[in-house]
C-alpha cells in the first residue's frame, strides 16, 4: 500500500466532505439558502429567528469529529465504481449524527461534549432540543438538490435508519432510567446495533446505493458497517473506564448510570455485586458520588477482567467488519485513521 498516496486521497475526501457540510450549514446566511431550506416565504423572517437554531449546529460541527461516517460512505461509493456520486449526501449522515449527540447529551444530562460544555448548557434546553430536531431535517436538503437516482429510495433508507436510531436510544434510556435493570448481553448488542450501528450502516448502504450496487451488496456492507459501529462503541465504553475519552471526563458513564458492556458483563458474572454497583449509580444520580468512589468502581471492574473481555469483543467486531469490506488500500487507510 502506498501510504502517502492513500493519506492524500483520504485527506482530499475529508476536505470535500467539509465543503458539503459548509454548503448546507454556511457561516453567513444568504437569502437563496433560506429559500432552499425553508421556502421562499421564509425570507421575510427576521434574521435572529433563523440564527438562533443555527448557532448550536455550527458550534457542535466546528468542534470537530473524525467524520468517519460520511468518509466511509464516499469510500464505499468509489470502491464500487461510483466515483464521488455519494459526496453530495455527506450532510445526510454527518448532520444526523450531530443531531443525535445534542439530544443524547440532554437525555443523559451530560456536561461536556468534545471538550466543551454540552450544547444545552450553552444555548438553553429549549433551543438545544429545537436545534437538534432541525438538524435531522436540515440534513435532507441535500437529497432534494443532489443528482442521485430515485431520490424517493434515499428518503426511504434515511427514514428507516432514523427510526432504528431512535429505537436504540429508547432502549438505552429505559436502561439507565431503571437503575436496577440489568439487560442480557444479547439485548445490549441489539440496542447498540440500533443506536450506534444505524448511522454507520446507513452510511455504507447509502454509498453502495449511490454507486448503483445491488441490494445484496448494500445489505452486506451495511451489516459490516453495523459491526464497525458497535465495535467502536464498545471500545469507547472501555476507554471511558480506562484512559478516558478526549472531551469527556473519565468515568462519565458511571455518573450517567450507563449500562455499558463491561458493566453488564460484570453484573452477570458477579450478581452478588449488584447492590454495590446500583448504590454507586444511585449516588451518582443524586450528585453524592465522589471521584474516589468512581475510581474504586473502575478498579473493581478492571480487576474482574470484564474490561479486557469487552475490549476483545470490540476489536473482534472491527476485524469482522474489515474482512467483509474486503482488501482495498483506501479501506485499510480508513481503518488506520479512525482506530
Amino acid at each position: 500500500m502506498d501510504h502517502e498516496y492513500t493519506h492524500r486521497k483520504l485527506t482530499e475526501k475529508l476536505d470535500k466532505i467539509e465543503a458539503e457540510l459548509e454548503r448546507w450549514l454556511p457561516q453567513k446566511i444568504e437569502t437563496p439558502w433560506v429559500e432552499k431550506v425553508f421556502s421562499e416565504s421564509a425570507k421575510k423572517t427576521d434574521k435572529e429567528s433563523i440564527q438562533i437554531p443555527l448557532a448550536p449546529l455550527r458550534d457542535i460541527v466546528s468542534r470537530g469529529g473524525k467524520r468517519w461516517r460520511p468518509l466511509l460512505m464516499t469510500l464505499v461509493c468509489e470502491i464500487l465504481g461510483g466515483g464521488d456520486a455519494a459526496l453530495e449526501l455527506s450532510p445526510l449522515v454527518e448532520f444526523c449524527h450531530n443531531a443525535s449527540l445534542i439530544h443524547d447529551d440532554i437525555e443523559d444530562q451530560s456536561n461536556e461534549r468534545r471538550g466543551k460544555p454540552a450544547i444545552h448548557l450553552i444555548y438553553g434546553m429549549d433551543t438545544a432540543i429545537n436545534s437538534g430536531s432541525l438538524f435531522y431535517f436540515l440534513s435532507t436538503c441535500c437529497i432534494d438538490s443532489c443528482t442521485i437516482r430515485n431520490k424517493e429510495e434515499v428518503y426511504k433508507i434515511w427514514a428507516e435508519y432514523m427510526r432504528r436510531l431512535h429505537l436504540g436510544q429508547a432502549m438505552d434510556i429505559n436502561w439507565h432510567r431503571n437503575v436496577s435493570l440489568v439487560p442480557p448481553p444479547d439485548q445490549y448488542f441489539l440496542m447498540c446495533g440500533f443506536k450506534t450501528g444505524s448511522l454507520a450502516s446507513f452510511a455504507a448502504e447509502l454509498g453502495a446505493y449511490s454507486a448503483g450496487a445491488s441490494n445484496e451488496t448494500m445489505k452486506r456492507l451495511g451489516k459490516a458497517a453495523e459491526k464497525l459501529g458497535v465495535g467502536f462503541q464498545i471500545l469507547d465504553d472501555v476507554k471511558n473506564l480506562t484512559t478516558g475519552i478526549p472531551g469527556k471526563k473519565r468515568g462519565d458513564d458511571i455518573i450517567e448510570g450507563k449500562k455499558s458492556l463491561p458493566v453488564i458483563k460484570f453484573l452477570h458474572k458477579y450478581p452478588e455485586k449488584r447492590e454495590m454497583v446500583f448504590n454507586c449509580f444511585h449516588a451518582a444520580k443524586s450528585n453524592t458520588l465522589s471521584e474516589p468512589e468512581i475510581e474504586k468502581l473502575i478498579e473493581t471492574l478492571t480487576a474482574s477482567g470484564v474490561l479486557k473481555e469487552a475490549e476483545e469483543e470490540g476489536r473482534n467486531l472491527l476485524k469482522e467488519a474489515r474482512e467483509i469490506f474486503g482488501a482495498h488500500d483506501l479501506i485499510d487507510g480508513f481503518f488506520s485513521i479512525i482506530s
